[in-house]
């Protein structure tokens, strides 16, 4: 496919987001949105934030803020927080906006035309000095199952056990505290996704690409047969429920329920782009309209595939519209934090913002990807940080730098030498690179990050072990010309190791080209071959001497982070 539509999980809008949270989708999208334009290929690589539901509502009260106001602020923090990172977002949206609007509610009045909703009533706690109906986490109280008595109404913290706000014992409002709460009945929409049961199922099983865990997950709920669900809420905030701009009677207090309405945001925040832009988003979502020519990646947490491979689906099948469905849906285990959960209540774990604030934003990104939880959960901790960072970024990539460049200025001046011509270990080293790159590219195009970054090691080590092997220190003795081929040589790989790994450290590669002043956007092609790679300078180029590209992490460090952030 020429063109390739990339959407990473939305980030809800409570809070900056954790270390676990970036791995989980957003980072690894940027990786392959960066590598995907690398290749030449027209790539649109959307997020937004998520802003509906009822922890958005109660984050604002406890801030003291109005909800539109708090979810403008937040999102303002995460594209900031995002930028700073360095993903790439051709656009960071908000599912408040009204493209996410216009078009929850085109979906909801669709499907109820092809008999896929339905009303039904509901028992549902209402608390009588609040004068309302309570969501799930609205509600708290003890739990059945363990008796924890801060349990909430959608799961218990403690047990972990799903839960129905009905099922708590002394249940209480989670607005005012009080207890003065009675079970009541209400009504709400259903989406009949036991109705496209066999749909769905035929359609995964058309995706025999699908990796493991993505797969593992859909037939899971395939097998124990899709439900019914409920896609409308008792809450002031969110999408109100409205056909051609008439409030649905018997549901003006009520808005659709945020897992219907978020990942209809993915053609909302097309839309936004494309107002911003002066595009046609159409072209990336319609297939009657050209989209039939896009190859549609989500990358996304375990914990929000079946939402995405089975109920949005319902959603956009059920319709009966020509809307263009996901291709390839990449999903990753959890990142922990030694061993255990991040909590931002309990201070335990590094958060995006922290982050930046101790180490530059490649550091985090070279770690997280190449240690990325894609066959399991993860474990993060700051000493195994540490020595990644350190052998990685500083011994192999930062020292190759670092090594050639000020040698050549020594021996030779701030110029690539021209003299001597490539030979047999100039040759070997084209050999290996070769078979390097191919299957580095290889795994990039098939997300397989870990895989693909123990490829761009051994193509940064390959260049330290050259310069063993060539040791112009040596050969400059007995061959000048000898030394200067090597010499040149080992310049070019600067500019090939910048190209190769632009996706997952974009900063530092922009600084390997600036040693050579190339203008990144131009010089980042993908490499077609080593040997022309290598041939790119002919002598005679002028270049600056960086800085030291990675500072290495002291023990010191590591001590004084982990008292911080909770890892004692």
């Amino acid at each position: 496919m020429s063109r390739i539509l990339i959407t990473s999980a939305l980030p809800y809008i409570n809070g900056i987001k954790h270390l676990g949270n970036l791995v989980g989708s957003m980072l690894p999208a940027d990786v392959y949105a960066r590598f995907q334009r690398q290749r030449g290929r027209e790539v649109l690589f959307l997020c937004a934030t998520d802003e509906h539901g009822t922890p958005a509502e109660l984050a604002a009260r406890a801030a003291g803020q109005t909800v539109r106001d708090y979810c403008k602020e937040q999102h303002d923090i995460q594209a900031r927080a995002g930028e700073a990172f360095g993903l790439s977002f051709d656009h960071f949206g908000r599912s408040s906006n009204p493209p996410n609007h216009r078009l929850t509610q085109h979906f909801a009045a669709v499907l109820e035309d092809n008999g896929l909703i339905e009303e039904r009533v509901d028992e549902q706690i209402y608390s009588v000095e609040d004068q309302r109906y309570l969501p799930d986490r609205y509600v708290e109280g003890t739990c059945p199952h363990c008796d924890y008595e801060k349990a909430r109404g959608d799961q218990c913290d403690n047990c972990g056990r799903l839960l129905d706000p009905i099922e708590l014992k002394d249940p209480y409002s989670a607005i005012s505290g009080s207890k003065n709460v009675e079970v009541r009945q209400t009504r709400h929409l259903y989406l009949l996704q036991s109705k496209m049961q066999d749909r769905i199922a035929q359609w995964v099983n058309s995706k025999p690409n699908w990796p493991h865990l993505t797969k593992s997950i859909a037939q899971k709920w395939l097998k124990e047969g899709l439900r019914d669900r409920s896609i409308t809420r008792d809450l002031q905030w969110g999408i109100s429920v409205e056909r051609e701009g008439e409030k649905r009677p018997g549901f003006e207090n009520k808005v659709f329920y945020v897992w219907f309405d978020a990942p209809i945001e993915y053609i909302g925040a097309t839309e936004e782009w494309a107002i911003a832009h002066n595009e046609n988003w159409e072209r990336w979502w319609r297939t009657d309209k050209g989209a039939d020519d896009v190859s549609y990646v989500e990358v996304m947490g375990k914990d929000n595939v079946a939402f995405h491979a089975v109920s949005f689906p319902c959603t956009i099948l059920g319709s009966e519209e020509p809307w263009k469905t996901v291709d390839t849906l990449k999903s990753l285990n959890w990142l922990t934090w030694y061993g255990g959960k991040f909590s931002t209540s309990e201070n335990r774990g590094i958060f995006m913002d922290q982050a930046l604030e101790i180490l530059p934003a490649d550091y985090w990104r070279w770690h997280l990807m190449a240690n990325a939880p894609e066959s399991d959960d993860a474990s993060f901790t700051l000493e195994h940080f540490a020595s990644v960072v350190n052998k990685d970024l500083a011994d192999v990539l930062g020292n190759f730098v670092n090594r050639i460049t000020r040698f050549c200025n020594a021996r030779f001046g701030l110029a690539v030498p021209s003299a001597g011509v490539y030979g047999d270990a100039e040759n070997d080293l084209i050999a290996e690179l070769d078979k390097r790159i191919n299957a580095y590219t290889s795994y990039l195009e098939e997300m397989e990050f870990r895989k693909a970054f123990v490829e761009l090691r051994a193509i940064w080590v390959a260049g330290n072990e050259y310069l063993q092997i060539a040791a112009p220190w040596v050969a400059i003795k007995t061959d000048e010309d000898k030394a200067a081929a090597s010499v040149r040589c080992a310049l070019n790989l600067i500019v090939l190791f910048a190209v190769l790994s632009r996706p997952v450290i974009p900063f530092t590669a922009d600084k390997m080209f600036a040693i050579f002043s190339l203008d990144p956007e131009g010089a980042s092609r993908w490499p077609s071959d080593a040997s022309e790679a290598l041939s790119l300078f002919k002598g005679g180029e002028k270049f600056t001497l960086p800085d030291l590209l990675f500072s290495k992490i002291e023990d010191e460090q590591v001590d004084e982070w982990r008292q911080k952030f909770g890892a004692e």
